[in-house]
């Protein structure tokens, strides 16, 4: 059996779909300069991150967040609290290096949860369905030996139904179910909005990971938690829940044209049109952290001095940087 999600395309939510599809073209546009783009990533990661475990109430700042994300150390607060953080850090890793998956099993789901929530539940295990039941406030979710069954049939609906919609409304739909088959002892609302923005990445709709979406339903807690509410007291339908988050990826994407016109504007001349291969660098300087000339040129399959040509106007606009010494000196993201 397909889960099939009941909701109507109401004319609001098509019209905020044409504005979001109008600033993610001009954002696209944008960021084909992109000596910036990593700084952009970064903050998105740390946005992501804060907003997505103070929703759960963690007390760390943004800040604080951010020079964790750095590798700096916060001393006076909790281990747990710390824990929370670089956990969910780890998990927006594990799908930005996963943005091309196309088919999702009930391992992947597992191997999230478990970078998210290990070391960090009060109740079961990380990486595990639930075995008991649990509350939500007033909700109770199903049986713990529903949880598996229930889950396979989201999955079937994402691997073969999903694509039919636009990635704004799949997201959307794999957030609350998740939420609402609450599969996990703990650890559920993390580990849901981790996947509902792996399905935007996956569809291609945040290409370099720079929306952080998160940040609307932080900012708004009690509506995002009366948003989700509202669909169980609609008999389970999506309707006014596919607005609410349709509304809040518009916020989103309005928040990112916006810091894209200040970097640029601080950016100055320092601007470049990466090239496919350019782009297949940062990428693999994303996932490497740092690389040697000579696995530069192997990784991307050119020359010594094609290898070159590629680094210096990187280099020049402040996107890449060099270390160590001219034997030992290795590249990564500046």
């Amino acid at each position: 059996m397909v889960y099939q999600p009941p909701f109507t395309i109401a004319p609001r939510v098509l019209g905020i779909i044409e504005e979001i599809a109008s600033l993610r073209e001009k954002i696209l546009a944008a960021t084909v300069q992109v000596s910036w783009i990593p700084a952009l990533q970064k903050d998105a990661r740390v946005r992501n991150t804060h907003s997505s475990t103070a929703i759960e109430g963690n007390p760390l700042t943004l800040e604080q967040v951010r020079l964790l994300e750095e590798g700096q150390s916060l001393p006076a607060e909790t281990p747990r609290s710390k824990k929370e953080v670089l956990n969910h850090l780890a998990g927006l890793r594990f799908i930005e290096k996963r943005q091309n998956k196309k088919t999702f099993t009930h391992q992947d789901v597992l191997k999230l949860h478990e970078i998210i929530a290990s070391g960090v539940m009060d109740q079961g295990t990380a990486g595990r369905y639930r075995t008991i039941r649990v509350r939500v406030g007033n909700y109770l979710p199903p049986a713990p030996e529903m949880v598996s069954g229930l889950m396979a049939e989201l999955l079937e609906w994402w691997n073969k139904e999903s694509s039919k919609w636009p990635p704004v409304i799949s997201s959307a739909i794999i957030h609350y179910r998740f939420e609402e088959i609450h599969p996990f002892a703990d650890g559920n609302g993390r580990t849901g909005r981790t996947l509902a923005l792996w399905e935007l990445y996956r569809r291609g709709f945040d290409t370099h990971h720079i929306f952080s979406v998160d940040e609307f339903y932080w900012e708004d807690r009690p509506r995002y938690y009366s948003a989700l509410d509202s669909v169980r007291k609609q008999g389970g339908d999506l309707t006014g829940w596919l607005e609410y988050t349709a509304e809040g990826l518009r916020l989103t994407l309005e928040k990112v044209w916006a810091r894209i016109q200040q970097i640029r504007a601080e950016a100055g001349s320092k601007k470049i049109v990466l090239r496919p291969k350019q782009e297949q660098l940062l990428q693999m300087l994303r996932d490497r952290k740092s690389m040697t000339p000579q696995e530069i040129w192997e990784g991307i399959g050119v020359s010594k001095q094609g290898a070159m040509d590629l680094l210096n106007p990187m280099l020049e606009a402040g996107l890449v940087k060099r270390i160590g010494t001219k034997k030992s000196g290795k590249y990564l993201l500046a």
